[in-house]
């Protein structure tokens, strides 16, 4: 199921929830599967063209299926590169935008695509050049750790130790590393019980690490954290989905893709398999080709048909009937904006979609004439650096395209409430209240000054195909995670509950990261396959083989 790994080899998004190796899964010469011949041609529904349906239907088409694909806003989901007017190809990164190397299945389409990437500018990385960490009315200028004051490497070190004491973090990670799947498991699912009812912030705030310290301490790590930045608008959170975060390396070595996330899922919709990939199909099969150039419209309504299929119907009244379906859109949509007939899932499975809690997020972006913020000071120091802050803005971002191109500035990236308080307003009314919350920080920069065309900005709750960046889990959320995440394991299920399956980073264990997306949506594949009387090769075992063996531990109801 997975090669062997040594004690030194990276951290992947392997588990822990559930250990499968995805990235040697897709990669296998045998490939993912085989249908029956009978059902070589068929169609079946894939509601959602961001990156979970884009997989999803991209390695049906590749197993002789017709992948119909459905999308009501714009193809690539959260994964939104918004080009500037003008601008040269230069994009704005309203969703996804930095990648942890972790996500070795993510990494594997995009690699496929041949598409280029380099570090993203996260705080005190080579990357950003230098970070400005801004707190109560305080600027300090760092390179490392080492140019911050005693008390930023003080919170860095209780960080640590409160994940070593509290979950056994350096022995978890090691055993991922190595994919010692029953020790991973073993590790991981003592802890399940122990932390699924506390929150981030009861886990930082209990540990002898951070008790040792001042409130201030614990305030700071909130603020501006470490790797990616703050962490306070995940306190309430579970600690078991932070801890996932770390374990799995999401907070670091993340990196972009030039031109725009937004490039993969759309990739993936032109792109043509090599000929022995296919196995229905002729060379040169597209996603495009199979669609005559563009998904169906949105899906307002999904219910069983009298022939037992699932009747899909879109925005223009149209239905079509299919032996399966895979809805990839966000699970409140499925009660808001889409008409599903009850029936079709479980009142457990019910109560797990329309508890999933979302989270909320807002970005504005601006673009300038030149990465003006490389001109170094007299002191040696830059104009500008990557900035976290307890300003309105929180966390701002830099990202130079060369010093022939135009640059572009994220002003604010926020989350929650403090997103919550750019909610009312346009985008240059939001301009305007980071570039004020900017000169308090950089009293003589211009920023204003450099700006050149139209700003761009988002708040992810405010939009009706979304409701929310991503989910956010709750402490007690973990069994309708768990059910969520087995829903594609349907030999149990009635008849009346079986061909419909989700995917999504909101079903998978690592919200808002796409990894948990591609997970879930290869799960879904083998779901739909197995559905469709398939089976995979012996030698290539996919994620339902080995479920019950290794899949997530079920708490008591």
């Amino acid at each position: 199921m997975t090669a062997t790994r040594t004690a030194d080899a990276p951290v992947t998004i392997f588990g822990p929830d559930f250990p499968f190796a995805f990235d040697d899964w897709i990669t296998h010469p045998q490939g993912l599967g085989e249908l029956p011949p009978e059902r070589l041609g068929s169609e079946v529904a894939i509601v959602g063209a961001g990156m979970a349906g884009m997989v999803a239907a991209y390695e049906l088409m590749k197993l002789g299926l017709k992948p119909v694909v459905y999308e009501a806003s714009r193809m690539g989901g959260r994964l939104r590169s918004q080009p500037f007017e003008g601008g040269q190809g230069v994009v704005a990164e309203l969703g996804g935008m930095r990648f942890p190397a972790s996500s070795t299945a993510f990494f594997h389409y995009v690699n496929r695509l041949g598409l280029q990437t380099r570090p993203f500018p996260n705080p005190l990385t080579p990357a950003a050049g230098c970070t400005v960490i801004d707190l109560e009315g305080q600027t300090h200028w760092a390179r490392h750790l080492a140019d911050l004051p005693p008390l930023f490497a003080e919170v860095a070190e209780a960080w640590a130790s409160a994940l070593e004491d509290g979950a056994g973090f350096s022995g978890l990670q090691q055993a991922l590393r190595e994919r010692d799947v029953p020790r991973l498991k073993a590790l991981w699912d003592r802890l399940v019980p122990l932390w699924d009812d506390r929150t981030f912030y009861d886990f930082v705030a209990q540990s002898p690490a951070f008790a040792a310290l001042s409130f201030r301490h614990r305030e700071v790590f909130g603020q501006v954290g470490f790797g990616t930045g703050g962490w306070d608008s995940d306190f309430p959170n579970s600690m078991l989905e932070i801890l996932r975060v770390v374990l799995t390396a999401c907070d670091e070595n993340q990196h972009l893709i030039v031109g725009g996330a937004q490039q993969v899922p759309v990739g993936l919709w032109h792109h043509a398999p090599a000929a022995h990939e296919l196995r229905h199909w002729p060379a040169g099969t597209t996603l495009a080709s199979l669609h005559q150039g563009a998904p169906r419209h949105g899906v307002t309504a999904i219910a069983r048909a009298p022939d037992g299929q699932l009747a899909l119907t879109d925005t223009w009244g149209n239905t079509r009937h299919y032996p399966a379906a895979l809805t990839t859109c966000q699970s409140w949509l499925l009660t808001t904006q889409i008409a599903v007939e009850e029936t079709l899932f479980s009142q457990k499975h019910w109560m797990a979609l329309d508890r999933t809690r979302y989270m909320q997020s807002s970005k504005t972006f601006v673009m300038v004439d030149r990465p003006f913020w490389n001109d170094l000071k007299a002191n040696g120091w830059p104009t500008l650096g990557m900035t976290l802050t307890d300003r309105l803005t929180r966390g701002t971002y830099l990202f130079d395209n060369g010093p022939d191109k135009p640059g572009v500035i994220c002003l604010s990236y926020a989350w929650m409430g403090d997103a919550l308080k750019m909610l009312p307003h346009d985008t240059q009314k939001r301009v305007q209240l980071a570039l004020s919350a900017l000169q308090k920080i950089y009293p003589d920069v211009d920023i204003a000054g450099h700006i050149v065309g139209d700003p761009i900005s988002v708040s992810w709750e405010a939009d009706p195909h979304f409701l929310g960046a991503f989910k956010g889990a709750l402490p007690g959320h973990y069994r309708y995670n768990q059910r969520m995440y087995s829903h594609f394991m349907q030999d149990a299920f009635p008849a009346a509950e079986r061909g419909i399956f989700i995917a999504g980073d909101d079903v998978s264990w690592t919200p808002a990261w796409v990894e948990g997306a591609v997970q879930t949506s290869l799960n879904a594949v083998w779901g739909i396959v197995r559905h469709l009387g398939g089976r995979c090769h012996t030698a290539n075992p996919g994620p339902g083989e080995v479920f019950q063996q290794i899949g997530p531990m079920a708490l008591p109801e």
